[in-house]
């Protein structure tokens, strides 16, 4: 397993994985056709764009949007559905909280949806505590956002 970062050769894998998940469970709304014509934004905007790779194919992916130089949001996580359940979601959450603390962001969020019980349990056990609940102004198919605070890092250590 292989997670690299702001690979802008892996972009195209980022939408498809996304669109996948989100057609898997929701529907593709207009945030996210505005997302997929320009992937890159995420990086050029200060943020990140993970990719998981396992024996050749991306299999996962994730990013990080800069809110501030203290908040990010964790977010369009997606995993193949064929090797779900092998510990890539885990990974890549791991890798997302290590880089906003190297940051030295303060704090990470998500938005998601409590039918997605699995998701949820994983990121409670990430320290991810329920700070709204209810529709979200951006995406129709989010209805809880989950909060955690991060470790000092580097950039705060100076």
């Amino acid at each position: 397993m292989q997670i690299e970062t702001n690979n802008r050769g892996h972009l195209a894998e980022f939408v498809r994985l996304n669109e996948l998940w989100i057609a898997e469970h929701f529907s593709i709304e207009q945030a996210d056709r505005d997302l997929a014509a320009d992937p890159g934004k995420i990086i050029d905007n200060g943020g990140f764009v993970f990719s998981l790779s396992h024996e050749g194919p991306v299999v996962g992916v994730c990013a990080l949007f800069k809110e501030s130089d203290e908040r990010f949001q964790l977010a369009r996580m997606a995993v193949d559905p064929a090797v779900r359940g092998k510990g890539y979601g885990r990974a890549l959450i791991e890798h997302a909280i290590a880089q906003a603390t190297l940051q030295g962001a303060k704090s990470l969020y998500l938005l998601s949806n409590t039918v997605l019980a699995p998701a949820i349990s994983l990121y409670e056990q990430f320290d991810f505590r329920v700070t709204a609940r209810g529709q979200q102004p951006v995406y129709a198919r989010c209805n809880i956002v989950m909060e955690r605070t991060l470790p000092m890092g580097p950039r705060h250590l100076s």
